[in-house]
């Protein structure tokens, strides 16, 4: 990961770490116990980076710095059945849900997606499957801060077009964000 030590022009410290954690998807799999295989060994590297991660915001909570961790994990709560196998989520990992609520995280996304299945999903993401025909859309995309920083009053916005009227509205920005790329931009507006 990416590791700022920032400091604001009103003279707020805060430390911002940048994530693209390993991937899940079974690429090159030339058949279904390989596809298995793959998928549970790319699961096991994800989980250990995001393990580590967590062992790296606790370092700063500890020191008391502000903080922001963002990116795309790659991951999101329920996304597939192997984390079943392996008990959480990585981005359960790094907002530690099983912390002191003042030693966790918080993405608002992410709390809607850990409120179960059956409640309306965001989506950062949207994939196109061949084998169907249609878009898989997904949670993968996060902006996570700490508890000193949601007390600054933040807003959230994941840049999805269909998901947005607002955005939808505007034909040019909706074509460049669904063409740009297979994730949305999720931004974090704050007062620092």
């Amino acid at each position: 990961p990416l590791e700022l030590a920032v400091e604001t022009a009103a003279g707020l410290r805060f430390r911002m770490i940048g994530v693209h954690a390993k991937s899940k998807a079974p690429h090159g799999a030339r058949s279904p116990d390989e596809e298995i295989r793959i998928s549970i060994q790319n699961r096991r590297k994800q989980l250990a980076q995001c393990i580590w991660l967590r062992q790296r915001i606790e370092t700063h909570l500890d020191a008391g710095e502000p903080l922001i961790v963002l990116g795309d994990f790659n991951d999101g709560p329920g996304l597939d059945e192997y984390e079943k196998l392996f008990g959480r989520s990585g981005v359960e990992i790094v907002l530690g849900q099983e912390a002191p609520p003042e030693r966790r995280l918080f993405d608002p996304h992410a709390r809607e997606a850990l409120q179960g299945l059956l409640a309306a999903q965001p989506a950062s993401a949207r994939f196109f499957i061949p084998a169907t025909g249609r878009y898989l859309s997904a949670l993968l995309d996060y902006v996570m801060i700490s508890a000193e920083l949601r007390a600054r009053g933040p807003r959230w916005r994941i840049w999805h077009p269909f998901d947005d009227p607002d955005l939808y509205r505007i034909p040019e920005l909706r074509e460049a964000l669904l063409t740009a790329s297979d994730h949305f931009p999720v931004s974090l507006d704050i007062a620092i």
